[in-house]
């Protein structure tokens, strides 16, 4: 099975931490340049001095605000200037703060649209040429469960999510002409300040301790636990490689089963 990335460069969003940094391990331990992505300089250095760094690769970092799809454009462009195509590119951003959907400022909607499906879009059309050019395209979007059943308390989240799925899969009927894939990663419970956020949301809400939030949560896992960081990276990096030439317009859970759904 060919997962070697060598002589592909990765552009990877929320790579400061997180689901985001475990992929930008897993894509350059296959030997990808990496190009890590977020508004945090400082951690995002950080994370590039750990990476595996075999000869011929070469690491970078991009700094940019992704609330404006107007910077990480002109951050992208300018990148793609200096080393040329990223053939891989790992759409990941933090998801919109929880809460009913009736109840959401209409403002939240249209700022996790921009954050999510607009700077999508911006990088999508930045790296797009690199891609065809190059004769190879993976793009692969971090997104939610959500996409294949609502998740409670997570209005905002939900909708943009769903939104973000339908434009990956309209994309990948329009890019496999160029030997360009496009799927979609949905994380289940990962362990992840996101995911901390939430545990902390349910024990103030429901008067619970955290065994008793966490305990509830993993009853409806069939694992019978939270995900780590990396079993999500280990699904990106397969779909990022040529061994998953043929796999386009998906979701994939990655959630330990608890998606009552096909």
């Amino acid at each position: 099975m060919d997962l070697n990335l060598a002589g592909k460069r990765a552009l990877v969003c929320g790579s400061s931490q997180g689901i985001g940094r475990a992929c930008a391990e897993q894509l350059a331990e296959l030997g990808a340049s990496v190009t890590l992505f977020s508004r945090d300089r400082a951690k995002l250095e950080a994370v590039r001095e750990a990476l595996d760094n075999s000869a011929g690769q070469d690491h970078r970092v991009l700094v940019a605000d992704f609330s404006d799809p107007s910077q990480v454009k002109a951050a992208v462009e300018s990148h793609v200037g200096e080393v040329g195509a990223c053939e891989i590119l790992i759409n990941n951003t933090g998801g919109p703060a929880p809460g009913p959907a009736h109840a959401a400022d209409p403002q939240a909607y249209i700022d996790a649209f921009n954050l999510h499906l607009i700077t999508n879009q911006t990088l999508v059309q930045a790296l797009l040429p690199g891609m065809q050019a190059a004769g190879y395209g993976r793009i692969i979007n971090i997104i939610s469960t959500s996409v294949k059943q609502p998740l409670r308390g997570l209005g905002v989240s939900n909708t943009i999510r769903g939104a973000v799925a339908n434009w990956a899969k309209t994309l990948a009927n329009e890019l496999g002409q160029f030997n360009i894939t496009v799927n979609n990663v949905l994380p289940g419970a990962t362990a992840t300040v996101r995911l901390e956020g939430i545990i902390e949301n349910k024990m103030k809400k429901q008067g619970k301790s955290r065994e008793e939030v966490e305990a509830a949560e993993k009853a409806a896992i069939p694992l019978g636990r939270f995900g780590e960081v990396h079993e999500l990276a280990n699904a990106v990096a397969f779909l990022a490689s040529p061994a998953a030439s043929y796999i386009s317009g998906v979701n994939l859970p990655v959630d330990g089963g608890r998606t009552g759904c096909l």
